[in-house]
């Protein structure tokens, strides 16, 4: 029977999507995976596989939408020997006035200038999309679910051999029938807590500006997604904030000679490379402090994965830099130049940007002396990095003397660090960094 193919969650937070183009049409002939979509996320755009083989029986979302949630049916897959009169119009009927009370509510709110999705013209459903015991999302394509529905199987010890381990339909058709996994039961949740005020409303503050001439900048998923995550940052991590002066001027002289050495190599590096392993390296030195909060719990790192920010348009990456304490300083300078690059192009896959316990975000090539960064959770901390500049500085003998000083905030997050732990870490970075020959040892 017809099987529906589903709006893909390409990350794990992913909630809707834009189906920027699709690179099939129908009547074409698709293989399990074959590239049949590119598909927007608030962060990247991503080529999305189809999972099984059949023929594009009908496209039910056009390309260009915006806003489709993850699991709306966006195309039909026929099987051999079906044909478009096989799919069942009317079973898409029910579905139809839901998505209008969507688009209309989303109207109501202000909102998006993308055309409606055209009504779903749905072959027989699928089941829900499955969970495992511990609640976490099972990925498996429609036709599999289908079957495994029929055939009393539990998804969950289902090995999937489709694109990233997804179910597909030759994984069921050769598993054994076996009891499903009873759902657990849980106790009502909690009443939840007291909303947060939102502020005024787009109307209340358009109407403060009536008369004043203004363009409304309407917000995409990155920056809608970047509102919610700093607010949510803001008003549950408890911040507090640690500052040091760094003297540079061994680094800067440390630098100047290793890229004299590595200048037929093609090699450039860069103060951010040099923070980097400073980082990296202060993480092992404190590994108390090489954690990262979750919820009910603090998971404590082995490596140091360490994140660091990226200026795209509109908004930001934080791309993260796998076992830095283990690389050099020419490979992190490599990586990071390659992770920037595909950053600002919008090209990173999301396990490159999500992870790590600890990020760095440097405004210093920006000529700003200091600031306070935001802890992007689930991360324990992030060190902020102004500009280098030349002060007049005392001595270790008493002199006065001059010497170039950058100056680094540290926030941290309560619930993972203390203050004297807080305190060790960022003593270990301005140690590396100060003495940048040890960062070799």
């Amino acid at each position: 029977m017809p099987t529906e193919i589903l709006m893909p969650a390409l990350s794990p937070t992913m909630e809707e999507g834009t189906l920027a183009k699709w690179l099939v049409k129908e009547g074409d002939t698709v293989s399990s995976g074959d590239l049949i979509a590119e598909i927007e996320t608030d962060k990247a755009t991503m080529e999305f596989e189809a999972v099984d083989e059949g023929v594009i029986g009908k496209i039910l979302i056009a390309e260009g939408s915006e806003g489709v949630k993850v699991n709306t049916p966006i195309a039909v897959l026929l099987e051999d020997g079906e044909s478009a009169d096989d799919i069942d119009t009317s079973a898409a009927k029910p579905e139809a006035a839901p998505a209008a009370d969507a688009a209309q509510e989303a109207a109501s709110e202000g909102g998006s200038d993308a055309a409606a999705a055209p009504a779903a013209a749905s072959a027989t459903p699928a089941p829900a999309a499955p969970a495992a015991a511990d609640g976490s999302r099972i990925f498996a394509s429609p036709l599999a679910r289908r079957i495994a529905a029929d055939k009393g199987l539990d998804l969950a010890s289902i090995k999937g051999s489709g694109p990233r381990g997804r179910i597909i339909k030759v994984d069921v058709e050769n598993a054994t029938a076996a009891p499903k996994a009873e759902a657990k039961t849980t106790a009502p949740a909690s009443a939840p807590a007291a909303a947060a005020p939102a502020g005024p409303s787009a109307d209340a503050v358009a109407k403060m500006y009536e008369g004043r001439e203004f363009e409304e900048v309407k917000l995409d998923g990155m920056r809608k997604t970047i509102a919610a995550r700093l607010t949510e940052a803001k008003q549950t991590i408890p911040h507090f904030y640690l500052r040091r002066d760094i003297q540079l001027d061994a680094l800067l002289k440390f630098r100047s000679q290793l890229n004299k050495q590595l200048e037929p190599r093609g090699v450039k590096l860069s103060v951010n490379d040099f923070i980097i392993k400073a980082v990296a390296l202060a993480l092992q030195s404190v590994p108390d402090a090489n954690a990262v909060w979750a919820g009910d719990r603090v998971l404590k790192m082995k490596a140091s994965d360490v994140a660091v920010a990226v200026a795209i348009e509109g908004g930001l990456f934080t791309p993260v830099l796998q076992d830095s304490d283990m690389k050099s300083l020419s490979a992190l300078s490599a990586e990071m130049k390659d992770l920037a690059s595909r950053a600002r192009d919008r090209k990173l896959a999301p396990h490159e940007y999500q992870g790590g316990a600890f990020a760095i975000s440097n405004l210093g090539m920006f000529g700003i002396d200091n600031f306070d960064a935001i802890v992007n959770p689930p991360h324990a901390g992030i060190l902020a990095v102004g500009s280098g500049v030349k002060k007049p500085v005392v001595g270790a003998d008493g002199e006065l003397t001059v010497a170039t000083v950058m100056s680094v905030t540290m926030s941290v997050d309560h619930r993972v660090i203390d203050g004297a732990l807080g305190a060790d870490l960022l003593k270990a970075i301005v140690d590396n960094l100060e003495n940048p020959m040890v960062m070799l040892a």
